[in-house]
């Protein structure tokens, strides 16, 4: 049997789906400050914008990922999308912040079940051969996702105002929802007929929750105790997931299996230390800078727009070359191009910033496909839905890490201040020290990365 065209439509939706999150999550970047214009918006209120789709994602992704491995991950992939659509359309109605708000988290959620399912399905279809190649490709759709949400973001904020971003999304998702409808054929479910885990579920979605809220209120106590009761809970999950016969997450994949922790650890990390750079940038440029929400997305496109065109190239070459390797090379270079940003002022160029950009891009565009390629092929079959669900953790809880040291920051050292002109001086020293962070975390993560160990040739399945 031909299975070309299975694998042709399934790597088609999954990049489609792929790519709706990061083009919201980036174009939002670019049209907050609009958005906090039209609402009046403090700083600290601006980042919920932000922070509300990350925190429902987080909570929601490994049990997701359980829920397809046991009963169809293309059926958790498409309930996502219409989800995901559904808000999408109820975003671009909102009135008030704390509606956009809470259209945004329930666009997490939707979005868990898409980045739950995507790697998992490619995973199910692509042998172990062309799985790197598929996996590139799909990881550069993320990419051009974040590449076009900066450039396109800002044109459509600039001219036709931020609502229209969420309607594009929209109907983007549900182009997806028509091809899965009439052309997805088949459905993966290895885990069918274990039981699932409702009580860990919960415990680790509310502990989660908690624990990211926490961290957001940092220095303040309340941010201390419910960071302390979310850890709490965290622990707590694991103990009771390592008791259970189905487990939502299997804890002996991080126990014993060394390439899947380390892959996993190094995930987090890069994410922690990256993601919030395009927000800090769309502030800086749009604020100190004095640029325009098109202008500015113009300059932030440089780095996904790396990232797209070497994550395909890295994914190939991670079926031949040592993923550890590729993805080391890749945290080095982030590392390096973050450390430069620390010196940002009034008085930095748009070249040297689009330079030091492209730098990331590449450094992270080497460290993704090979890093996502490590961890799917590193385990069973019957694991493929938690597996890319536990990957995508790593991303949604390392954005949300990398906006929550923002939102700290910002909080000890601004206040809850709109970004005007007599704030520039304290803003700059709130990025420069955000920037410190991250370049310390990425060197980390190097270690991280090569610790992983050897992986000369992948386990067969």
């Amino acid at each position: 049997m031909n299975d070309y065209p299975k694998k042709r439509v399934a790597l088609l939706v999954t990049t489609i789906g792929s790519f709706l999150t990061p083009f919201m999550g980036s174009s939002i970047n670019v049209a907050l400050p609009s958005m906090a214009k039209e609402f009046a918006m403090d700083v600290i209120l601006m980042n919920w914008v932000a922070m509300s789709f990350l925190l429902a994602a987080a909570a929601f992704l490994v049990p997701f990922g359980r829920v397809a491995d046991l009963y169809g991950r293309k059926r958790v992939f498409l309930y996502g999308l219409i989800v995901y659509t559904i808000f999408s359309s109820l975003s671009a109605t909102s009135t008030s912040p704390i509606l956009i708000i809470f259209y945004r988290a329930f666009q997490g959620v939707g979005g868990a079940m898409i980045f739950a399912t995507a790697a998992a399905i490619l995973t199910s279809v692509f042998p172990l051969g062309e799985r790197g190649k598929a996996l590139g490709i799909n990881a550069a759709s993320i990419y051009l996702g974040l590449s076009l949400g900066p450039s396109l973001g800002g044109l459509m904020t600039q001219n036709l105002g931020w609502r229209s971003l969420f309607i594009l999304n929209a109907v983007i998702g549900l182009i997806a929802i028509l091809i899965v409808f009439w052309k997805l054929d088949g459905e993966w479910a290895e885990a069918k007929g274990e039981k699932f885990d409702l009580i860990g579920s919960t415990t680790y979605g509310l502990a989660l929750v908690v624990t990211m809220y926490g961290i957001s209120l940092l220095p303040y106590e309340l941010g201390l105790l419910l960071t302390g009761l979310g850890v709490l809970g965290l622990t707590t999950f694991v103990v009771w997931e390592s008791r259970m016969k189905s487990p939502v997450l299997n804890i002996s994949l991080f126990r014993n299996n060394v390439t899947f922790a380390f892959s996993n650890l190094a995930a987090l990390i890069n994410y922690s230390a990256t993601f919030a750079v395009g927000y800090l940038l769309s502030l800086y440029l749009q604020n100190v800078k004095g640029l325009s929400p098109q202008n500015a997305g113009m300059i932030l496109l440089v780095q996904p727009a790396m990232m797209a065109i070497f994550s395909p190239v890295a994914g190939r070459l991670s079926d031949k070359i040592e993923p550890r390797v590729l993805a080391s090379v890749g945290m080095a270079l982030t590392a390096v191009s973050l450390f430069l940003f620390t010196s940002l002022s009034e008085q930095t160029t748009t070249g040297f910033i689009t330079a030091n950009l492209l730098l990331i891009g590449l450094g992270f565009g080497l460290f993704s496909s090979p890093n996502t390629n490590a961890v799917m092929s590193s385990v069973e079959r019957r694991f493929y839905g938690v597996a890319s669900a536990t990957l995508a953790t790593m991303r949604s809880v390392g954005q949300m890490l990398s906006m929550g040291i923002v939102t700290t920051i910002f909080a000890v050292y601004m206040g809850r201040v709109q970004i005007t002109p007599e704030y520039y001086p304290v803003f700059l020293k709130s990025v420069n020290l955000a920037f410190i962070i991250f370049s310390a975390l990425c060197f980390v993560g190097i270690f991280a990365s090569l610790l992983r160990g050897r992986l000369s040739s992948f386990p067969r399945h």
